[in-house]
């Protein structure tokens, strides 16, 4: 794990170093300065010097001492202020780091690979996981090195001060260290549980924002508040007993603190009264006592500190590993070697093709694929919910891979082209059309970066989409808010079909991308793609026969496979469900899907 997590300190290195090397500086003075004093105080017991000479300690005078102490003070002060600086760059910098290699990952996984991390998960790991990290990287390199330095330095001056008697400072942190791992092991298991909960009570809040239209609709507030009370209750009886059990890194700290005071004073003052050698060349007296318990309480406020660390490193543990999880996940899809660049045109050959979403599945979504599309074809794909037409259409593109047999485009099988390559030639129109906070132009030049104003305008004239644009006050500069919400259904769905139109491509796909306009503005649509694209291949997955009437031909997908192949008028008559469908939308039937529509399919990731 942190071998994984140190990667993205990267440029941050230098400050990243500078930082332990200015706290070892100031630890130095800091554990210098009692040992100073306590010369000054011995120095003023022989005689008040003003100014002596610097041949030995006891030769300083008070001015001179007044002048090491001030210079130590404010060397001790600047390192300590280059130390914070350098520790604030160098830590947020690694949580930059951190959020773009998890984005860039996440950029790069396949569908399969999205399907294995929850959104909110996700966004939970980078924001609060990659939080905890941050903290609990400035609190490494800047007091989890002051701590250990300061117990170190100050343990050597205290043997040099109160000889043998110091070893009571040695003796108290392994009971204590002890004592702190032991809450380790109970508080990281709740930990690990914690952050789960975390991601239950993002994922309440993501949906009910994103579908809080939905919600007021069917007036489900007080459900939701429900559902979120209950997940944010779990989560504070998590915390509440994480936090409870941590709590007692405090009292064991102040129990030892004193009880190790009580045995220096105790003990110091006892060897004082008898004149007892106290070993290691210290001369005990009373200002070796009072620095000695100087040096005492900077070791045990170390440990203390140290505690404090520890319980941030305890919580960062669990946000660390789910970070890794992110980080070390790698794509299922890749391009390969001596990849393909060019896509020679947009025929679709399917041979053999089965599928399934995971490994471990029994059952297959598709099976037995046998399908070939000519280049330029217009492709009509009519099945109920379930029936798998959306995977069909998904490996096209390469957004999943077969589990056997074969898809080829132009020819060549898909897995021998570069993802890029194969997808700016492969335009999708998903089911849930997606625009970005910004304004038309700038949702439609995702399609294709460079593409001019008159591009633009000719793209959105063939899906129907100029006219409804031409009525904003801003036109092409009308602002998109997030989500596409101040745009209608029928709007966002005629913009999403205008930018795959601008990436020029070979095939053209459109995931029920129609359904949300009336059938005059569906027809003109597909008149466009007749006269001004006919050598695209497109095909158009659909609800409606009307839709698909004038395809070349008509693909009827049940249950995973491919029931029958033709034309309107070959099947209308010849297939049993083209006909009911057909019947039920143009002749006043029931408006309930046939019962070969209804099936379960074992399609539950598409559609």
């Amino acid at each position: 794990m942190i071998k994984t997590l140190i990667k993205s300190v990267r440029e941050y290195k230098f400050p990243t170093l500078l930082t332990p090397f200015f706290v070892s500086i100031e630890v130095i003075l800091e554990c210098l300065l009692p040992f100073v004093i306590a010369e000054l105080v011995s120095s003023i017991k022989r005689g008040v010097v003003l100014w002596g000479t610097w041949s030995s300690w006891q030769s300083l005078g008070i001015g001179q001492y007044a002048l090491i102490l001030v210079l130590m003070s404010l060397a001790s002060l600047a390192c300590g202020a280059l130390a914070g600086a350098f520790c604030a760059k160098a830590a947020a910098g690694f949580a930059k780091n951190l959020r773009k290699d998890m984005y860039y990952k996440v950029q790069d996984f396949s569908f399969e690979n999205i399907d294995k991390f929850s959104t909110s998960s996700l966004v939970t790991r980078m924001t609060t996981d990659v939080n905890n990290v941050q903290l609990a990287f400035m609190m490494i390199i800047r007091t989890a090195i002051r701590s250990p330095l300061m117990m170190i330095f100050s343990a050597i001056m205290a043997f040099v001060m109160g000889g043998n008697i110091a070893w009571i400072f040695v003796a108290v942190i392994f009971p204590l260290s002890a004592i702190l791992l032991l809450i380790m092991w109970k508080t990281l298991p709740l930990f690990r549980r914690l952050f789960r909960k975390y991601d239950d009570l993002n994922e309440s809040i993501q949906e009910n924002v994103k579908g809080i239209r939905v919600v007021k609709s069917y007036v489900r507030g007080e459900y939701e508040k429900e559902k979120f009370d209950k997940a944010a209750t779990e989560l504070q009886v998590n915390f509440t007993k994480a936090e409870r059990i941590l709590a007692w890194n405090n009292p064991v700290m102040q129990f030892f603190f004193y009880g190790v005071l009580s045995a220096v004073l105790f003990l110091g003052s006892y060897l004082i009264l008898e004149n007892v050698p106290v070993g290691f060349g210290a001369s005990l007296n009373s200002e070796s006592i009072s620095q000695l318990i100087v040096y005492g309480m900077q070791i045990l406020m170390s440990l203390m500190m140290f505690s404090m660390i520890f319980a941030m490193i305890t919580m960062s543990i669990e946000s660390g590993r789910r970070i890794c999880e992110v980080l070390q996940e790698e794509s299922t899809l890749h391009s390969p070697e001596n990849a393909i660049h060019e896509v020679e045109d947009g025929s679709i050959d399917f041979d053999n093709v089965s599928f399934k979403y995971s490994a471990k599945a029994e059952k297959y979504v598709l099976e037995n694929i046998n399908l070939h599309i000519k280049s330029g074809e217009t492709i009509g794909i009519i099945g109920g919910t379930g029936s798998s037409k959306t995977s069909l259409v998904n490996l096209i593109s390469r957004l999943y891979d077969v589990t056997e047999g074969s898809v080829k485009v132009g020819s060549r099988d898909v897995r021998e082209y570069d993802l890029e390559s194969l997808r700016n030639q492969v335009a999708v129109v998903l089911q849930k059309n997606e625009l970005f906070s910004g304004s038309i132009k700038e949702n439609l030049r995702w399609g294709d970066p460079d593409a001019t104003d008159e591009e633009i305008v000719a793209a959105c004239k063939l899906a129907q989409a100029d006219e409804f644009i031409q009525t904003f006050p801003d036109k092409y500069d009308t602002h998109i808010e997030q989500g596409g919400t101040n745009v209608s259904g029928g709007q966002k769905q005629r913009l999403c079909i205008a930018r795959a139109l601008l990436k020029k491509p070979k095939i053209l796909i459109l995931d029920d991308s129609t359904s949300a306009v009336d059938t005059h503005t569906d027809a003109l649509i597909r008149k466009a793609f007749r006269d001004y694209i006919p050598s695209t291949t497109k095909i158009i997955i659909a609800q409606r026969t009307s839709s698909v009437e004038d395809a070349d031909r008509i693909i009827i997908m049940d249950n995973g496979r491919i029931d029958a192949v033709g034309t309107h008028e070959e099947l209308l008559g010849a297939n049993a469900i083209y006909t009911e469908v057909y019947n039920t939308q143009n002749k006043g039937g029931k408006a309930a899907e046939p019962a070969d529509f209804a099936n379960n399919g074992g399609e539950a990731n598409a559609e």
